[in-house]
């Protein structure tokens, strides 16, 4: 994906009026098709991304050709934060996503006269840190422990925190909790023949039974 003027990434299908995004600054509304990237590891990180609706992952190919999917970003969320200059994760829409995008130059610039400007970008930070620990803490775990630790997370940034719609596929679950998709489908099976959850559809999970929940990831 290449940049041009300094302008946001040339995958973008629509652009709209200029809005207000994250931290109060005017940004351009856009949007994603599903799976389009959103910016690629090295490139130069010169905007942040607030979520409007859909769900975002990032991700790296490792090595061995593997995909480790380090986070996932729904509505609400900022992303696009870095150390340095670079992205060290690409970032591509799960659905068709719409994300409010400012430039990062223009608002460091304004954090370093405006001090709540800089303590929102602070508790943003720290708040992309403890989700990185959870991560790392949760790859450490049983099979069944991080898929339930999983559902836990979604349900927790839900709207309706019992029933959750899973944006992702199973292979994307299982690229972001370090398994194998029949890993995955498996636990899930079990999580339901336990009573833990309900499946409705594959997409929609229902918590049946929360104490239990909470015992399996106390395991």
């Amino acid at each position: 994906m290449s940049y041009e003027n300094s302008r946001p990434p040339t995958s973008i299908l629509s652009r709209q009026a200029r809005v207000e995004g994250p931290f109060g600054m005017i940004g351009t509304p856009m949007r994603f098709a599903r799976n389009s990237e959103i910016y690629g590891e090295d490139e130069a990180a010169e905007y942040l991304y607030q979520m409007v609706s859909g769900a975002v992952r990032t991700y790296k190919i490792l090595e061995d050709g593997r995909r480790q999917i380090g986070a996932f970003y729904l509505p609400g969320d900022i992303f696009g934060f870095e150390a340095g200059e670079t992205h060290i994760s690409s970032a591509e829409a799960v659905s068709e996503t719409r994300v409010i995008v400012v430039k990062r130059a223009a608002l460091m610039v304004r954090a370093t006269h405006e001090k709540d400007l800089a303590r929102q970008l602070w508790d943003a930070t720290a708040q992309e840190l403890r989700r990185f620990q959870e991560h790392l803490m949760l790859l450490i775990c049983s099979a069944e422990d991080r898929v339930v630790g999983f559902l836990h997370d979604m349900a927790r940034r839900a709207v309706k925190h019992a029933a959750i719609e899973l944006p992702m596929s199973r292979q994307d679950i299982a690229d972001y909790l370090g398994l194998t998709i029949e890993t995955v489908s498996r636990t899930f099976t079990q999580l339901e023949q336990n009573g833990v959850i309900s499946l409705p559809t594959s997409r929609r999970v229902e918590l049946r039974n929360r104490a239990m929940s909470n015992r399996n990831m106390a395991a």
